[in-house]
């Protein structure tokens, strides 16, 4: 094979700047007789030097586009449940070595691998990367949902909702979203628009099946330490009459007389209902105890008021009150706890929403793209595969075209691969010192490998211990610890959004609904 000075990276790719041994030579003869043979045999095989069988490189592949489960859709688990359940290997049979090398192979296409790879590339410029993901997206928890109402571009957040932090973001943090040209509260001053909802407030819907009757009451009063979600989507209190009362709003509601008064309690009232503790023997008691429990056997509420905060804490925990600890409960400001007098670690008061954390202080943290944080994954891929998503700022990646194609691209020295499950992660010899690692992954019914000098695992927890069986026992069990709950998104192209208006109100909080929270997009030019 003849080396080609005109196309250095070309001759990285076919392996042009590394020794050839023996076997590599015979090997390499053999896959070259039987490459077009197994490229048409093997469905997803697709050989170093051709990638044109992966679907992301059929014309029209665009997955933002499609609709339903865009989270962990269906197909993106398959793999991973036959690994953990003994059935992948029976089907996929011996791997088919790719013959490709690299210095870096990431698992996991999500913000964390994007950012690994960045970060890698930082320190090794002419590294060669590749990012393996089980989803047919790059993005992990922050997809993109694209919407054609009316012949107008809609976006909309399939995943994470905004750039947010409870804290100061780390030195690495901070850097890379400089690095990307992203400044949130630039962004936020210049594309949001906080006048589409003046004059909206918040809402509770009562459903029959939970309070005995389907009613909205409007005017909801807002959070005991103040509203920042309100302030944030644009609603503000700014020249408008002064919301209800609790008192007052609760009267509208089917709530029992018992709860309503208990409800107002717990929002107004500023009571100690632990006096004889000192701050560290609070805080140890509310670990112990679920939220649920504290209403109930501490400030000893009606059993009636608990339909009412149930599902506070589902946007973050993905569960009820009744299995979220009340200190973490207390941390995110829900209410019952402000005559408790506890002490907060230096930094911003975070708040809770439906929607996840923001902080009442300016910060400069807080802006919502309007595809959400897939519009920060896309400035990753573009910074790392300039040729696959077209611009050059934060504004214009938001409507830029992605061309999947050249996301693995043979001549590319950093290379993502979609619908790919990484199932094995091993040293080659003994791991004490050895140099390199294999990794194996499932893409359509078969496996694949890879070789690389080593690897970073930017994926879900639970699925490392099974595919790396090296580890630790401790550490397998340690990985094993965090669990995922659903977290179900459901975003509705609205031809005319007056009917929100007509109400005079932009959110509404449902507590017996399969969807406990509904609320307008941010106006996001």
């Amino acid at each position: 094979m003849q080396k080609d000075d005109r196309n250095p990276a070309r001759d990285r790719e076919l392996g042009m700047d590394r020794p050839i041994n023996r076997r590599d030579f015979l090997n390499g003869m053999a896959i070259a007789l039987g490459g077009v043979a197994a490229s048409s045999l093997i469905p997803g095989f697709a050989s170093a030097t051709d990638q044109s069988n992966l679907a992301q490189n059929t014309p029209g592949y665009y997955p933002p586009k499609l609709t339903g489960m865009r989270g962990s859709h269906d197909g993106s688990f398959k793999i991973a449940h036959d690994l953990r359940d003994g059935k992948f290997w029976k089907n996929a049979g011996t791997p088919v070595d790719t013959r490709e090398s690299y210095d870096l192979v990431v698992v996991g296409g999500g913000l964390s691998g994007l950012a690994a790879a960045y970060f890698y590339r930082a320190k090794n410029p002419a590294a060669r990367i590749l990012i393996l993901d089980n989803h047919d997206d790059f993005g992990g928890h922050a997809k993109r949902n694209e919407f054609r109402s009316g012949g107008k571009l809609m976006l909309a957040n399939g995943g994470t909702w905004a750039i947010e932090s409870p804290f100061p973001y780390s030195k690495e943090a901070h850097g890379l979203m400089t690095d990307l040209g992203i400044d949130p509260a630039a962004l936020e001053a210049k594309c949001h628009d906080r006048s589409v909802y003046r004059g909206l407030k918040s809402a509770r819907f009562f459903d029959k099946e939970t309070f005995g009757v389907d009613r909205l009451v409007t005017e909801e009063p807002p959070l005991q330490f103040g509203s920042p979600f309100s302030e944030n989507i644009g609603i503000s209190n700014a020249n408008q009459k002064p919301r209800l009362s609790w008192t007052e709003f609760l009267a509208k509601t089917p709530l029992s007389e018992d709860a309503r008064r208990d409800i107002a309690r717990i929002e107004e009232d500023r009571v100690d209902y632990m006096p004889r503790l000192s701050q560290a023997e609070k805080k140890d008691r509310l670990s112990r105890m679920s939220y649920k429990d504290f209403l109930l056997n501490v400030v000893k509420v009606h059993a009636d008021v608990l339909p009412f905060y149930q599902s506070e804490t589902h946007g973050l925990y993905g569960v009820g009150i009744d299995a979220v600890p009340a200190l973490d409960c207390w941390a995110i400001e829900l209410p019952g706890f402000q005559g408790l007098n506890l002490d907060r670690v230096p930094g911003p008061r975070i708040s809770f929403t439906a929607l996840g954390f923001v902080t009442p202080e300016k910060s400069p943290y807080f802006f919502h793209f309007p595809d959400g944080n897939a519009s920060i994954a896309r400035m990753l891929v573009r910074s790392l595969i300039p040729s696959a998503v077209s611009g050059h700022t934060a504004e214009d990646v938001v409507t830029a075209s992605v061309d999947y194609s050249k996301l693995d691209s043979p001549g590319s020295p950093i290379r993502i691969r979609l619908n790919s499950t990484a199932v094995g992660i091993k040293h080659i010899g003994d791991k004490a010192s050895a140099k390199e690692v294999e990794v194996t992954y499932g893409s359509g019914t078969k496996a694949f490998t890879v070789r690389a000098k080593g690897s970073v695992l930017a994926c879900w927890n639970m699925a490392i211990p099974y595919m790396c069986p090296e580890l630790p026992d401790k550490q397998k069990e340690a990985l094993h610890y965090g669990v995922k709950v659903p977290l179900v998104y459901t975003v509705v192209a609205l031809r005319n959004w007056t009917s929100f208006q007509k109400i005079g109100t932009q959110r509404i909080t449902c507590p017996g609904m399969y969807h406990s929270d509904i609320a307008l997009d941010l106006a996001v030019d």
